[in-house]
């Protein structure tokens, strides 16, 4: 892909801020505590945040839910991670899912604990949730540079009350109830809107316009960007294409609504690793040079996962060939 040297390269020769190259490590405690092990390429046993450091990335991404089952991926258990990635220098991305787990596309689901909640009552939980975690982080230490209020909600959250298809107007509240939670704590840190379809500007426009009636109070747009998943919902057809809608869109972004972008979940199949290297590289090369700055990094989900889950980029828990994409 080519282009011309853009902005946020021109600023990180300068010493600026880089262009940032990340990805979701949320699952390393689990994994860890499982018993699975991860390896450098020289066969060297590493852990998972210093590992990522070792290929070049500089920030990492964390997961928040509720009260989890299990524990895992509350703040405390996010906060392990947190501090592995403050004694390596590396600013912290935390993916808000409002949710006691998984919260995606295809589910937003209340916590239990806020499940008879009126709007009102919704809109202080979302907000004392968001400041709890943040204060926590903040007296830590943590460098937290993003904050996510949700996770991938093209269709809103916390169903049915935020349902962004029958209630616009409660899902933009529960939002702005949520950046402005996360700005009374770190008011430094981008706030971001998580929309998934990254190459899809109909839902990015749809949603935009209605946070902008609405006057949601955020910074970027985050994009989930997959050509996996591109495909397999006939939105594109072959890799190049994420790559080429995906600027096209974040270009679109900036110049309709002024809103700066970062990719902030990305993935290729693992079991074809010199083809998921030549994608990321040609991604990381695409958003760094023809976006004119306006996408600042991007984030790949899970590398380490190994099985059940196609997309992560490690097999036999080491690092395939797609990994080698994040080097200089």
């Amino acid at each position: 892909m080519g282009g011309t040297l853009c902005l946020a390269s021109v600023m990180q020769a300068l010493g600026g801020e880089p262009f940032w190259l990340g990805a979701d490590v949320a699952g390393a405690t689990m994994n860890e505590k499982m018993g699975h092990k991860l390896y450098d390429a020289q066969g060297k046993e590493c852990e998972e945040v210093a590992l990522m450091k070792n290929y070049g990335l500089n920030a990492i991404r964390l997961r928040i839910w509720v009260n989890p089952k299990n524990g895992w991926c509350s703040k405390e258990d996010q906060l392990v991670l947190a501090l592995r990635a403050k004694k390596l220098g590396m600013p912290v991305m935390i993916s808000f899912h409002y949710s006691d787990t998984w919260a995606d596309p295809g589910s937003q689901t209340i916590p239990e604990a806020w499940k008879n909640y009126n709007y009102r009552e919704m809109k202080e939980a979302v907000a004392n949730h968001t400041r709890d975690v943040l204060t926590l982080f903040k007296a830590k230490g943590i460098d937290v540079r993003w904050i996510e209020i949700g996770n991938e909600t093209t269709h809103g959250m916390l169903w049915e009350m935020g349902r962004a298809e029958t209630q616009i107007e409660n899902y933009c509240g529960l939002t702005e109830a949520g950046c402005q939670a996360a700005k009374s704590v770190y008011p430094q840190a981008k706030t971001i809107i998580h929309i998934d379809g990254g190459v899809d500007p109909k839902r990015y426009n749809i949603l935009l316009n209605a946070f902008e009636i609405h006057h949601v109070h955020y910074d970027w747009v985050g994009l989930s960007s997959y050509p996996y998943w591109d495909q397999r919902q006939k939105l594109e057809f072959k890799d190049e294409h994420t790559i080429i809608d995906c600027v096209a869109n974040i270009n679109g972004i900036f110049k309709k609504w002024g809103k700066e972008c970062m990719v902030v979940e990305t993935g290729y199949d693992a079991d074809y690793p010199d083809k998921g290297y030549r994608f990321l590289k040609d991604f990381i090369h695409a958003l760094r040079t023809e976006t004119n700055g306006h996408c600042h990094g991007i984030f790949y989900w899970a590398p380490e996962i190994d099985g059940g889950y196609k997309l992560g980029a490690f097999r036999n828990g080491r690092p395939t060939h797609i990994m080698d994409a994040f080097k200089p």
